[in-house]
């Protein structure tokens, strides 16, 4: 996508609010999500307009939490710039250099498609994407759009993770990535890899940021981000350092 793709005025939008449901992070919480009228295209300039005040994407659909007294989700993002590998990434770095990696458009792949499905069934048999289908696979992380893109990480031609992400004129956005469960692969840490190889993209391509989603506090999953240093949260429509506690 072009850095001078142009971004559509916020106030020609509309958007929704679901009804509330159970929270699917927080136990014994009720979320509410606003979301982009679903009759409007998520073209570039739209996404563009609205990444950084929190927006993110599922499938066609752009949407932030918008709940009544609770901001546990915060939207976050790495600058590129000023990141810098800690120890443990340095070594995952030297650990995963025999890996091959590709981008393709977020298509229908059936590779692809196994690998999550094996992914969700080993890992998040618990969650609300088990049990896993074509029809969720294809809703969630395929779009033709051509910011819209898959990252693979092979060995030797085996599939071992796909990231599905969005390139935007000013970052790249983390969707969601899946990985090779098996114990052969612990040590290659791939969840944590795959982010480390969207900084390098978004470096090699001069982009700005790369934006991680939400961070909670009290989510023992989403720890992981605070690894990544430093790192922006964002504040009402300002993005400021995230001060770890």
């Amino acid at each position: 996508m072009s850095s001078n793709t142009p971004r559509q005025p916020i106030r020609d939008l509309r958007f929704f609010l679901t009804v509330p449901h159970a929270c699917s992070y927080l136990e014994g919480r009720e979320a509410t999500t606003l979301f982009l009228d679903p009759q409007e295209s998520p073209g570039s300039g739209v996404y563009d307009s609205l990444a950084p005040l929190g927006f993110r994407r599922s499938g066609r659909h752009l949407y932030r939490p918008h709940c009544e007294g609770c901001n546990a989700c915060i939207s976050v993002r790495i600058p590129v710039k000023g990141f810098t590998p800690n120890r443990t990434q340095r070594k995952l770095y030297r650990r995963n250099a025999d890996l091959e990696a590709r981008v393709r458009p977020a298509l229908f792949d059936a590779e692809h498609y196994g690998l999550y499905a094996h992914y969700i069934r080993t890992r998040h048999a618990d969650g609300d994407m088990y049990p896993p289908s074509h029809e969720q696979y294809r809703t969630f992380l395929t779009l033709n759009q051509d910011y819209a893109r898959m990252l693979e990480l092979r060995l030797d031609g085996r599939l071992l993770a796909v990231s599905a992400f969005d390139q935007l004129s000013h970052g790249l956005s983390a969707i969601y990535t899946f990985f090779d469960p098996a114990d052969e692969f612990d040590r290659r840490s791939l969840g944590t890899y795959a982010v480390l190889a969207l900084v390098e993209r978004a470096r090699e391509l001069g982009l700005p940021h790369v934006y991680l989603g939400y961070w909670i506090e009290e989510c023992r999953k989403m720890a992981y981000k605070q690894a990544f240093s430093p790192l922006e949260r964002l504040e009402g429509r300002h993005w400021r350092r995230l001060i770890p506690t």
